[in-house]
């Protein structure tokens, strides 16, 4: 496999992992009430499954975007 599909690849698992702590810390410290939401719909799973996936999609393109430009070569 490539290294440039492998590079991808870890910036999406990381990506949707702080996204995971990030929807978790949402949801425990009910910021905004989304706890409270999410306890009391029927429907809190889902809405945490979509928070978490759209939350995923941009911290993967941000970690990947990093993990790009940290790669530049300085110049002398």
């Amino acid at each position: 496999m490539p290294a440039l599909i492998k590079l991808y690849i870890r910036s999406c698992l990381t990506g949707f992992a702080v996204a995971a702590i990030f929807v978790g810390l949402l949801v425990y410290y009910d910021i905004a009430r989304i706890g409270s939401l999410v306890a009391n719909s029927d429907k809190g799973l889902l809405a945490l499954l979509v928070l978490w996936v759209l939350n995923g999609i941009v911290f993967a393109g941000v970690q990947f975007g990093i993990a790009i430009m940290g790669m530049a070569e300085k110049d002398e």
